[in-house]
């Protein structure tokens, strides 16, 4: 029998701690040296949207992004898990306009917005949730976006045998290090696949996108322009009240950072050139948001003026419904001492 992983988060309520959220870390420079080893980092993960910048790599590296006259924005939202807000849901629409496509295009699956901000004008006015208000259809408009560039058929581009998806798993494969050959494999919430691979894998291909020059020169390019986009349009990565949204916005370049499904968060470290990845056990968001503000002020990214300024969102408060203070989501001690 494995030996559980530590607590990472703790979330309390008065006087005690009600619920405890158990998980894995692991940061790690470009040449897959591991900085940071917390609980067991070599099981295979699902990195869900975690990966998304990893991802991107082809819409950039093969010159679609450029062919199309894309910049900060789109690629941004090539990365981006957004709210489906009306700037997010327009620019996707521009992007698919602008490769000669329409939303029927896009093979995502059609999503109601899960954040009020987004789904109460639609509600308020009658709108039909479309596949657009996807919050990956960013993503898929990248894949879209290659797909035509290439030349490819778009239809089925989410198949594993389709070239467009072909190309994302090399490049995964890649930058992770991982062979992927006998790993776990399913598909994610956006019909695409995905493919396990250990934290510390995880956390190199991040790294790799940190400290990009041991990369050819093409993706190496690419690797930036795409850290770039995200530190420069945090809005486009995720939306508003997003956790990813909120740091980018405050930490600017030193991180850019992105959440997946099931309690996954990834973070690009350039300044260090360091990549992070971690997982929460449960699968909660609340937790992998903790823990990765956690890894960014142990790391120095988060410190001085950002802890004040950020500091709702690294301990967040919980309150009643009459408003009262009833207590926090924090960091467990003792797990980044040492």
């Amino acid at each position: 029998m494995t030996q559980a992983n530590p607590v990472l988060v703790e979330v309390t309520r008065g006087d005690m701690v009600e619920s405890r959220h158990r998980g894995s870390v692991a940061v790690v420079d470009a040449r897959g040296k591991v900085v940071m080893a917390i609980g067991d980092i070599s099981a295979p993960v699902y990195a869900r949207s975690s990966a998304k910048p990893l991802q991107a790599l082809p819409f950039v590296e093969s010159g679609a992004a450029d062919a199309f006259g894309f910049g900060d924005v789109e690629i941004a939202l090539s990365c981006a898990s957004h709210n489906g807000e009306a700037e997010h849901v327009a620019k996707v629409s521009e992007m698919l306009a602008r490769v000669g496509l329409s939303g029927d295009a896009l093979e995502c699956g059609v999503q109601l917005p899960d954040k009020e901000v987004a789904f109460r004008p639609l509600i308020e006015n009658g709108v039909t949730p479309r596949a657009v208000h996807n919050n990956c259809s960013g993503k898929h408009a990248g894949f879209l976006s290659t797909a035509v560039h290439l030349e490819d058929n778009p239809a089925g581009y989410i198949g594993p045998d389709h070239p467009v998806m072909e190309r994302v798993t090399a490049v995964m494969r890649d930058m992770t290090g991982e062979s992927f050959g006998s790993s776990p494999c399913g598909f994610d919430g956006c019909g695409i696949p995905v493919i396990g691979a250990s934290l510390t894998g995880w956390a190199q291909g991040m790294a790799r996108m940190a400290a990009p020059d041991g990369l050819a020169p093409a993706r190496a390019e690419a690797a930036k322009r795409i850290v770039r986009a995200m530190t420069e349009e945090p809005f486009y990565v995720a939306g508003r009240g997003r956790f990813c949204t909120q740091v980018m916005k405050i930490v600017r370049e030193k991180a850019a950072i992105k959440t997946g499904a099931e309690g996954v968060y990834a973070g690009i470290l350039p300044g260090l050139g360091l990549g992070v990845a971690l997982k929460i056990d449960d699968g909660g968001t609340r937790a992998a948001e903790v823990a990765m503000g956690a890894v960014m002020v142990h790391l120095g990214i988060v410190s001085g003026e950002h802890l004040d300024r950020l500091n709702d969102i690294l301990t967040p408060p919980i309150h009643n419904r009459n408003g009262v203070l009833c207590g926090h989501t924090r960091a467990a001690e003792g797990w980044l001492d040492g």
